[in-house]
């Protein structure tokens, strides 16, 4: 971390104050083998009987029944696996094609569908800050995303200890190379330096009550509404140099800069 000698700041910007005096102010910004058997039992019999061959009506009569019974079963079996086969065909077909077009029309989760996607702000978030021992004199502050959409925190958190009147400024050189994005349930970041660790800050105080404001699509808008984290209860000191980062993604790019 490399420590920097920063002067006082004063009001940053009408449009930084005026953001931050807002939100202050609460801005809502998924087998029958029968015939076989009777064939060899009628033979048996008729040998037994001195009878050799059977007439010529017996063996007509035969085949008569063995035709009946064949066609019958051929026809019957043909048919009833063709209605089966259709049916199965037409349920198949029907219940893929109404799954398909349920799956389709139940909503997209695309993150980057305009529709799932919000500015992160105080009413779909739950923000903590909270001062860390490494780096020395710094604070981190959490944005968890509680909401059912993705959410953005786009540029940096405008704070507001207590009643100050000027606007702590953002270290350029944490700026993301993309906006924060939050799926529902996950957290973004921020570090806070609240003071500089060689004593070189001035107008050093203590600040009970942070107000956190979120800015809108363009710079220095309002993004809805601001939150207030609590703090601890003897309260946190801050001077001059009080910086804040560019949202992050994860907690060590946040602090370690």
């Amino acid at each position: 971390m490399r420590t920097r000698r920063t002067p006082l700041l004063a009001v940053t910007g009408a449009a930084l104050a005026a953001l931050a005096l807002t939100a202050c102010n609460g801005g809502d910004g998924i087998k029958d083998e029968g015939a076989s058997r009777s064939s060899a039992t009628t033979a048996t019999t008729a040998g037994d009987k001195g009878a050799a061959t059977p007439t010529a009506d017996t063996t007509k009569g035969s085949g008569s029944a063995s035709g009946s019974t064949s066609g019958s079963a051929s026809g019957s079996t043909s048919g009833s696996a063709s209605g089966s086969s259709g049916s199965a065909k037409g349920s198949s077909s029907s219940g893929s094609s109404g799954s398909a077009k349920g799956s389709s029309g139940g909503g997209s989760s695309d993150p980057w569908d305009p529709k799932n996607r919000v500015l992160c702000n105080g009413s779909n978030t739950k923000v903590t800050a909270q001062p860390v021992p490494r780096p020395l004199n710094h604070m981190l502050i959490t944005v968890k995303n509680t909401g059912s959409k993705y959410c953005d925190l786009t540029y940096y958190p405008v704070l507001r200890f207590d009643e100050m009147q000027w606007v702590p400024q953002a270290a350029e050189e944490t700026h993301p190379q993309a906006v924060t994005t939050l799926a529902p349930g996950e957290s973004g970041y921020a570090g806070v330096l609240l003071s500089a660790a060689d004593g070189s800050g001035e107008g050093g105080t203590t600040g009970h009550k942070l107000t956190v404001a979120f800015q809108g699509k363009t710079p220095n808008s309002s993004g809805g509404a601001s939150a207030t984290p609590s703090l601890p209860a003897k309260g946190v000191y801050y001077d001059s140099s009080l910086k804040v980062t560019y949202w992050q993604q994860n907690a060590d790019d946040a602090l370690n800069w």
